[in-house]
């Protein structure tokens, strides 16, 4: 049985980015039902005792969408923090490299994030085949991961995410959230994500939501 993995800061931490509120219903409710969703689903399955990574990766409709957004939201949790931290030389020169300047890196994601139509996700995420980091949008439950692509950052643009503190706008709360960006957090993931690919995610996953 997967459980509901524990937030990495106290749910008041994040000023007026994230309210206590945002986290009841976010964490408490969305991010709790997905688990209680996915435990259900996997029931008597051949995803009964599988790791999170291979539900993931092999499962359809339903229990995809509930597992991948398991993995979506734990991985948001851990890409934000109460005060933003530094990203790592290595990390700085790949977005230099791949984006041209952190200025240009920023203005382009922020504005991946806010035209994503309807629900979704805006990713950064590391493409091993070519050695380059790739802004990708995702729909819905959709993760990177089924298409081989490491994420590094990620941006929940679901309206659940923000609208009881921000409610329409997008861009505001997307504005905050790149000031409350765990930089130390990314900077590690691309750093995983260059040393063992794709096999980053299974590791970051089962670190999460260890088997008993």
């Amino acid at each position: 049985m997967f459980e509901l993995r524990k937030l990495p800061y106290p749910k008041d931490s994040m000023g007026d980015f994230l309210s206590p509120v945002t986290f009841d219903f976010h964490y408490g409710k969305h991010h709790q039902t997905y688990i209680t969703n996915l435990n259900a689903l996997i029931e008597g399955t051949e995803f009964a005792n599988s790791e999170l990574f291979d539900i993931v990766t092999k499962a359809k409709a339903g229990l995809f969408n509930n597992a991948a957004q398991v993995y979506n939201h734990d991985f948001y949790w851990d890409c934000i923090a109460p005060k933003q931290t530094q990203m790592s030389p290595e990390l700085q020169e790949a977005i230099n490299k791949d984006f041209g300047s952190l200025d240009n890196f920023k203005e382009t994601y922020l504005k991946s994030a806010t035209t994503l139509f309807g629900s979704g996700w805006c990713w950064l995420v590391y493409d091993k085949a070519s050695n380059k980091l790739e802004i990708i949008q995702t729909s819905n439950a959709a993760t990177p991961v089924t298409e081989g692509k490491i994420p590094v950052l990620v941006v929940d643009v679901w309206e659940h995410a923000y609208y009881v503190d921000h409610k329409n706008a997008r861009a505001t709360y997307l504005d905050k959230f790149y000031n409350h960006i765990n930089w130390e957090f990314v900077s590690q993931a691309y750093q995983w994500a260059q040393k063992e690919g794709i096999n980053s995610v299974r590791f970051y996953m089962n670190d999460i939501h260890k088997k008993a």
